[in-house]
């Protein structure tokens, strides 16, 4: 595993003032305690990663951040919301270390987000009904997915730390494990998806069995040396879902379990409360637009206007549900969610939280620490449009404020690297 950067390490987290130095992520030293987020990046081919992929994240690397987080990347094809989405097996290893490399020259490390779509994984991408805790409609998938079986459990458990393990060969530093934003490890947390009547289901204890399992799964397979975290949601964001009395319990049961070396806390249900996790305008023309399937751009045209809900945008929106956690437990903790200011970073540090992670802020400045560092800047220009996301998928995320940052390539995203 690298430890990127100098100077003197601390034993954990950054410390009052420490924004640029360098903390430990359990065996990991990274070079200081800023987060390139994971955030999906649309420039993936045939599920590998691809010069253009490593190209996008190399601005982060130069730009100063002490991890880039790779996004987001199925633990087993039937994980997959879209076609040349990233998922693990050995032929992405090789794209993977070179990935690893470029950024490990730029001096910064490299964690790899792992999960499952579960509930609303497209059956035009995987060829057959999604899994997930219970049998439901998912409106994104259009379809109805199928309760996991005793055999879907033992697979799915396997795939996780599989994963895990080809990452690490690859030269991977760390691995996120995604417990968040309804993905299929969060469904079993939320009541709106989990509606099982066995072992799995129904109390909290239960609801938190199989994620537990995981995480536990992925911590006994992975070697000394890689760092583990799990992104988790502390609200889903709407009544009948997951709750953040109940999300601080089950990050009690991770911590007592020693399965990660960190948290990062998020919120919000990609099928149900889509903006709560991102805060904002909502750029619905744009994601019409770019929307390929043209039963689901007539269903957008109808019923999103009604249904997507637009949340005002806050500078560090998710810090007071964190701060819960920050109360409660000794695991180190990340703080995402609408950080763009250093009076930010350095206040949450202060606080004690040992790591900050951004996503918006370094799509429009992805030079915006090493700006930082310099005294050059003291916030980032980003403002909430969230215009980013709506073209992932036809031209990857860019912020189209910054379009001289789009990564050039022959065919909208690169070939795949085998």
């Amino acid at each position: 595993m690298m430890e990127p950067g100098g100077g003197e390490l601390l034993a954990s987290g950054a410390g009052p003032g420490g924004m640029f130095e360098p903390v430990r992520l359990g065996p990991l030293t990274l070079r200081n305690p800023i987060i390139k987020c994971a955030t999906n990046e649309g420039l993936s081919r045939e599920g590998l990663v691809t010069d253009t992929l490593i190209s996008w994240h190399r601005r982060f690397a130069e730009g100063g951040v002490g991890l880039t987080t790779l996004a987001y990347c199925a633990v087993e094809p039937e994980g997959r919301t879209f076609g040349h989405q990233l998922w693990m097996r050995p032929q992405m290893q090789r794209g993977l270390a070179a990935f690893c490399d470029v950024m490990h020259a730029a001096g910064a490390a490299v964690g790899l987000q792992l999960g499952h779509a579960g509930w609303f994984a497209s059956p035009a991408v995987i060829k057959q009904r999604p899994i997930g805790p219970s049998r439901q409609f998912s409106m994104v998938g259009q379809s109805v997915s199928k309760a996991m079986t005793p055999a879907d459990f033992g697979r799915v458990r396997d795939r996780f730390a599989e994963a895990v393990v080809l990452a690490a060969d690859a030269g991977v530093d760390g691995v996120e494990i995604h417990l968040g934003h309804g993905y299929l490890l969060s469904q079993f947390l939320s009541p709106y998806n989990n509606r099982r009547k066995d072992a799995y289901g129904g109390s909290l204890e239960n609801r938190a069995r199989f994620p537990l399992e995981v995480l536990r799964a992925v911590r006994d397979a992975a070697p000394p040396g890689l760092a583990i975290w799990a992104k988790l949601n502390m609200v889903d964001g709407f009544q009948g879902g997951f709750e953040l009395a109940d999300a601080v319990q089950v990050a009690r049961w991770i911590e007592r379990d020693g399965s990660v070396d960190a948290l990062q806390l998020t919120g919000g249900h990609t099928t149900k409360t889509p903006m709560f996790l991102m805060r904002g305008d909502v750029p619905l023309r744009d994601l019409i637009k770019y929307e390929k399937n043209p039963v689901r751009r007539v269903g957008m045209r109808v019923v999103a206007p009604r249904i997507i809900q637009e949340y005002p945008f806050e500078e560090a929106f998710f810090l007071p549900e964190a701060r819960q956690f920050l109360a409660e437990l000794s695991t180190p903790l990340m703080l995402l969610g609408g950080v763009t200011k250093r009076s930010t970073i350095e206040s949450a540090l202060r606080e004690g939280f040992q790591f900050v992670a951004m996503g918006r802020a370094l799509l429009r400045q992805p030079d915006l620490v090493a700006r930082m560092m310099a005294g050059e800047t003291e916030e980032s220009p980003c403002i909430p449009c969230n215009r980013c996301v709506a073209e992932m998928e036809d031209q990857g995320t860019r912020c189209v404020f910054r379009p001289g940052l789009s990564v050039q390539f022959p065919d909208a995203h690169g070939a795949p690297i085998r």
